[in-house]
């Protein structure tokens, strides 16, 4: 054929397999396994956390305001905390538990959005339970409900908002 060599593939030499297809992708179990002995993701786990607590304060003072000073009812004044809070968490969270810097920022943020409205539905589910189905003040009640949907939205903000989608990394 002219000018070209031949390929190695042309000539019958088989190139190692590693060359040829992807490792395959670990089962989310292995990767579960292979990420928690990762000290970076304990790390970002601390960080988050304390990014966390700071909204959690917000969060917790917005709440309490609405409900005892404002009369609203529980589910709007929680309404009301989240989109206090989640800005704040939003920028600390790109900025340091993450160091997502670089990547595109309005992406980003519509990620953590989304990821923050599910931990929110599920948030004031557990929120709206405690308080009519077990009878726990509403303070209270808010401040365990946002503690219980911690770990959801860490990980969707770890893997999805602002990762590369590998618990591993």
């Amino acid at each position: 054929m002219g000018d070209q060599p031949e390929s190695p593939l042309a000539r019958g030499i088989e190139p190692p397999a590693a060359a040829t297809a992807p490792a395959p992708p670990l089962a989310a179990g292995a990767r579960l396994r292979a990420g928690v002995r990762k000290p970076q993701n304990w790390l970002q786990l601390a960080k988050f956390c304390a990014v966390g607590g700071s909204g959690y304060a917000v969060n917790i003072v917005v709440f309490a305001l609405a409900v005892e000073v404002g009369d609203v009812h529980h589910l709007v004044a929680a309404t009301l905390a989240f989109l206090v809070a989640v800005t704040n968490n939003f920028w600390w969270n790109r900025a340091w538990t993450f160091g997502a810097r670089d990547g595109h920022a309005g992406f980003q943020a519509a990620r953590f959005l989304a990821v923050s409205v599910v931990a929110f539905v599920f948030a004031a589910t557990v929120l709206e339970l405690l308080v009519t189905r077990a009878g726990i003040s509403e303070i209270p009640a808010q401040a365990i409900s946002i503690v219980v949907a911690t770990p959801l939205s860490f990980l969707g903000n770890k893997l999805w908002s602002f990762g590369s989608g590998d618990w591993r990394a």
